[in-house]
Order: C-alpha cells, then sequence, then structure tokens
C-alpha cells in the first residue's frame, strides 16, 4: 500500500469551501474551513458517500475527460495524420475520486513542517513542545498522538512488560456530550490513571493495580486560546512508586471545535520530571501553525 493516500486535510467534494480529514483509510467526520487555497489538479482520497449526487459528479468528470482527449486528437493530428509541431502533448487529468487512491501521494492541506522540538496533531489541530530527553515514537498500541522519555525499564507488576516514566497523548474527546469541559476531564482522569497504571490496552497489571488516588488538581485552564479543564491525580499502586496522571480537555481550535484531550502519566520518584513540568507543556500547547511562545521550534527543559 505505498501508494496509498496518507491521512490529512483534503477538500470535501460534497460540501464546497469545506475541508474533511482522511485517516489513511477512511473519512472521519472531522471538518474545518480549508487552511489554503487547493491547486484544482491535487488528487483527492476516496469521495466521502455522497449518494447519487457523488456518483453524478464522477460520471461528469468522466464524460469531460472524453471530450478532452476527442479535441486533443483533432488539434494534435494533421490532415494527412501526422503530428502538428507547433503542438505540445497535453498533460494526463488528474485521477478521479474513483481511482485517487491508487494516484501519486497528494501532500495534505496546511501540513506544517516535521520539527523535531515539536509534537504535532494534525487532525486536533495542535502543537505540544517536546521536553529534553523525550522522544515521538513512530507507532504505539493505542495509535494516538505520543510523546515519552527515551529510556524505558521493566514494569514493577507481573506483565513482564516495558515502561516509560513519562508520557503524554494527545486524542479527540468521544461522547454523547462534549461542551463541560470539566465534566470530560473528571471523566477521563479515570481511564487515564487505569491505562498507566491499572491494566493496560492488553489486559496486563504492569504496576499491580491501582490501589488509590488522591485529586491534587481540578480546575479551569487557558489551552491555546481555548477555556479547558484539568484534573490531576496522585495514584498509589500495587508494585513501585505509584504516579501522577492528567488529563486535560480544551475546545480545538480547528474544525466543528470538537474537544481535545492531553493526558499526562509521570512515575512518581523522578527528579527529572517534576509536576511543573505538566504546567509548562500544557502552556506551551499551540493551534497548529502558530510559532509564537513555546510553541513550533523551541524545547522544554524539565
Amino acid at each position: 500500500m505505498s501508494n496509498a493516500t496518507p491521512p490529512g486535510w483534503y477538500p470535501d467534494v460534497n460540501v464546497p469551501g469545506t475541508e474533511r480529514w482522511w485517516d489513511g483509510a477512511a473519512w472521519t467526520a472531522h471538518t474545518r474551513a480549508p487552511a489554503v487555497p487547493q491547486p484544482l489538479s491535487v488528487p483527492r482520497p476516496p469521495a466521502a458517500p455522497a449518494g447519487r449526487a457523488g456518483r453524478t459528479v464522477a460520471l461528469t468528470v468522466a464524460a469531460l475527460a472524453v471530450v478532452a482527449a476527442a479535441v486533443t486528437g483533432r488539434l494534435t493530428l494533421g490532415g494527412d495524420g501526422g503530428t502538428s509541431p507547433e503542438t505540445a502533448p497535453t498533460a494526463a487529468p488528474p485521477p478521479t475520486a474513483s481511482d485517487s487512491a491508487s494516484a501519486a501521494t497528494p501532500s495534505p492541506a496546511g501540513g506544517p513542517e516535521e520539527d523535531p522540538a515539536v509534537l504535532t496533531d494534525q487532525l486536533n489541530g495542535v502543537t505540544l513542545p517536546i521536553p529534553d530527553g523525550w522522544e515521538k515514537p513512530e507507532s504505539t498500541l493505542d495509535d494516538v498522538t505520543t510523546m515519552r522519555t527515551v529510556d524505558s525499564y521493566t514494569c514493577p507488576g507481573d506483565s513482564g512488560s516495558f515502561c516509560y516514566h513519562g508520557t503524554v497523548t494527545v486524542r479527540t474527546a468521544g461522547g454523547a456530550d462534549l461542551t463541560v469541559m470539566k465534566t470530560l476531564a473528571e471523566q477521563d482522569i479515570e481511564k487515564a490513571a487505569d491505562l498507566a497504571y491499572g491494566e493496560n490496552l492488553t489486559g496486563d497489571l504492569v504496576h499491580g493495580g491501582i490501589r488509590s488516588h488522591r485529586t491534587l488538581a481540578s480546575k479551569p485552564v487557558t489551552v491555546a486560546g481555548r477555556t479547558g479543564h484539568l484534573v490531576r491525580w496522585r495514584v498509589t499502586t500495587g508494585k513501585g512508586p505509584g504516579g501522577y496522571v492528567q488529563s486535560l480537555v480544551f475546545p480545538s481550535a480547528v474544525g466543528s471545535e470538537t474537544p481535545v484531550i492531553v493526558r499526562f502519566a509521570f512515575d512518581a520518584g523522578q527528579d527529572d520530571l517534576p509536576l511543573s513540568l505538566m504546567d509548562t507543556v500544557t502552556e506551551g500547547i499551540r493551534p497548529v501553525g502558530d510559532a509564537t511562545g513555546g510553541g513550533v521550534g523551541s524545547t522544554v527543559a524539565p
């Protein structure tokens, strides 16, 4: 699948003047106003479902391509069947919605250049400064935007798996009511704590399970110019020193402003992971494309 269209924002042919997020395999519900005007020749992923209207557009494009080919042939062939030297060959038409999945790879709209000091989540429209000594892994079990401390260690539980002293992930909030940031943060912190120190995605108790927790903070906070809310817990585990988890929720600056969740998990007893680092990363969150004040191009020291 080397020719598969990569995830990114692409024009929504069914809603003119709108871009929709393509996750690499299917269209999602995320939309936004175009970041930059797109040239007509840019190939697109498969068109979002549109019923009869979508099929009509595809047939119309195909018909126009046939007519263009016929006109080109008439112009380029002389009366004696030869090719006119004054006429340059015409470029092949861009792929239609039906064959764009196998076309040359397009560039997602509005994507920033990759910066090793910045964690970028294009879908949710935010960037986070990466602390010194942290990395962006190429893949994770839950397939979300992630940064973590470089060195791993054997988890203190009985799973035999590997853990990281510090992890920060970015994901899209889900649920029926996505309007109250405090409620979303209070609901998410339990999930964040369980994944970090309770039962992980593979069902292992990597820290011997959570024995208790204590709320350290629950307060409103401004993130990337939007009012959100954070909840922070101190977690005690069956094995190991336990740790600190934080769920930070705020409206996205793009599209329909679906809330963004940033989860923090720091092992306790780590001198290079003070709780102030959570605050520093939170203050450095910026909308994609905003390079001011701790966004793109800067690093964060513990």
